[in-house]
């Protein structure tokens, strides 16, 4: 792909995916538990994950990331969306790695991991290891979220297949 189309997806990705982000911070979403949403960015992120390389993927959630803190969050949730991010994009990357997983099945385990790596933030900044227990509820959440958030982007994929994307 050449240099100008690459950062051209690339701006594409962070920008889709920071709109989503914003989306959902204006939806009321009642019957989740506080802390949990339905990442919504995510969707963006596995896409990335199966069509770019992962530098490049990578790239693209570290930026949506870094405008989401600085429209608004702050540092403390640039803290805690960076430790979720990253914990979720590697273990997403492992497991796409091994062909041994479908695309919902990465994407829910994304879901699991982004809340494990807020969690251990969490408990890195209050030093309250008893936060992990709402891992118990949040856990789940993420891998519902993560499994529907995935079949969303199997489906994004599938259309893009047909342009030469990497």
């Amino acid at each position: 792909m050449s240099r100008t189309f690459r950062l051209t997806y690339l701006a594409l990705l962070t920008a889709v995916s920071l709109s989503l982000f914003v989306l959902e911070g204006m939806l009321p979403i009642p019957f989740l538990a506080p802390g949990a949403k339905l990442g919504l960015a995510n969707i963006v992120t596995v896409v990335a994950l199966y069509t770019l390389t992962p530098r490049d993927a990578l790239l693209v959630v570290c930026l949506r990331i870094g405008l989401a803190s600085l429209f608004g969050g702050g540092p403390t949730v640039f803290l805690y969306s960076l430790a979720g991010g990253l914990l979720s994009f590697v273990t997403m990357l492992a497991l796409q790695r091994t062909n041994a997983f479908s695309l919902p099945a990465v994407s829910a385990a994304g879901g699991l991991f982004h809340h494990l790596g807020q969690l251990f933030a969490a408990v890195a900044m209050t030093g309250t290891p008893t936060l992990l227990t709402y891992l118990a509820i949040l856990g789940p959440i993420g891998m519902v979220t993560g499994m529907l958030t995935g079949c969303v982007a199997g489906m994004i994929r599938k259309r893009s297949m047909k342009v030469k994307i990497s």
